[in-house]
């Protein structure tokens, strides 16, 4: 008998719960670009209340999230500073400079974690010569950073030294949730001093589509017409919605269990030999594992675990990402580990000269 394909290639890879279906099936629907869908609507009102914020904007997916709060804080010719493996630096095909007109000004922190004393040097005002900043946006996680987590103080340090300094402050929060989970901290605690907040919950919340930015009201009409502008004015979207309210009020309960998992993959993985991982930074659902002792290239390692039900990704040659969600089970995480093992202990194909 087959066994079930492991995926942990990324928790957007989730399937949407019974639960999640059977509220899409169900859901009441409205023509949501004339502010009529009732389920969207419930939505953004539930979203803005745990997040105890004015207002709340149900967008297709987190890059809109993000660039649409980009684009409401800042001008063109300005730039935007953030960490150097940030989201929006690096997946966001240019977005940045391509719809709002300013640069990114990417600054490198251990583990992907800015203070303000990384970020000081990099902030600019009035110049003849240089470009003003305009933004400083934060990723709690931070996904290319193995999902390290920004501790409160200094992501609080960071708003108010921003703000003393006249430039709003954007958190691409995408897994904001697994965030309060590794911390023991609300959302509202982690999130308040932002001027803005994307979060999805297509991700490790496991709703087939869809994101929500959070900020004020003023900026919730702001980003609206943004959203419209890139094309994200939906219709009936209470059917994708209504996984959403699900996905906010049900999935962060279960994130500890992705969270334990991935520590024991890691634990796992650091016991392969070529493999090296440190399980002591695995706090939240990614890690990254170097393989730049096993022979293989990472591309190399995934072809072999793909032919073996094991999906994962290679970031770099010499890099491998894994994520856990709620689709992998501790067996699961078992098996990738037990394949991985198989896979670098066979012999390597090589090409003779």
């Amino acid at each position: 008998m087959n066994q079930p394909i492991v995926d942990l290639r990324s928790d957007t890879v989730t399937k949407p719960t019974p639960a999640m279906r059977r509220a899409m099936y169900e859901a009441e629907v409205g023509d949501d670009v004339y502010r009529e869908d009732p389920t969207v609507n419930r939505l953004q009102e539930r979203a803005a209340e745990i997040f105890q914020r004015q207002a709340a904007l149900f967008v297709p997916s987190g890059t809109m999230g993000n660039q649409a709060a980009i684009k409401v804080h800042t001008r063109h010719g300005q730039e935007v500073i953030c960490e150097q493996r940030a989201h929006i630096f690096n997946f966001e095909m240019a977005m940045t400079a391509a719809f709002s007109g300013c640069l990114a000004r990417p600054v490198w922190a251990e583990d992907g974690i800015l203070t303000w004393d990384l970020i000081a040097p990099y902030v600019r005002g009035r110049s003849d010569h240089r470009a003003r900043t305009g933004l400083v946006s934060l990723e709690n996680t931070s996904n290319l950073a193995g999902g390290s987590v920004y501790p409160l103080e200094i992501s609080d340090d960071i708003c108010d030294r921003a703000h003393a300094a006249g430039l709003p402050v954007h958190l691409d929060g995408a897994r904001i949730f697994n965030a309060t989970v590794a911390l023991g901290r609300s959302v509202v605690e982690l999130t308040r001093k932002f001027d803005s907040v994307m979060f999805c919950l297509s991700k490790g919340l496991g709703a087939p589509v869809g994101s929500m930015l959070v900020g004020s009201k003023e900026f919730f009409e702001e980003a609206r017409l943004v959203r419209k502008m890139l094309g994200g004015g939906m219709r009936q979207a209470g059917v994708l919605a209504a996984a959403g309210i699900i996905a906010i009020e049900e999935s962060p309960k279960r994130l500890h269990i992705d969270h334990a998992n991935a520590k024991f993959l890691a634990q796992g993985l650091a016991e392969i030999p070529g493999i090296k991982i440190d399980p002591a930074k695995v706090v939240t659902n990614i890690l990254f594992l170097d393989v730049s002792g096993t022979g293989l290239t990472s591309f190399e390692i995934s072809t072999r675990l793909a032919a073996q039900g094991v999906l994962a990704n290679g970031v770099t040659p010499e890099t491998m990402r894994m994520v856990t969600h709620c689709d992998v089970d501790r067996d699961g995480c078992a098996r990738a580990v037990q394949v991985l093992r198989e896979v670098l202990s066979g012999p390597h194909n090589t090409t003779s000269a």
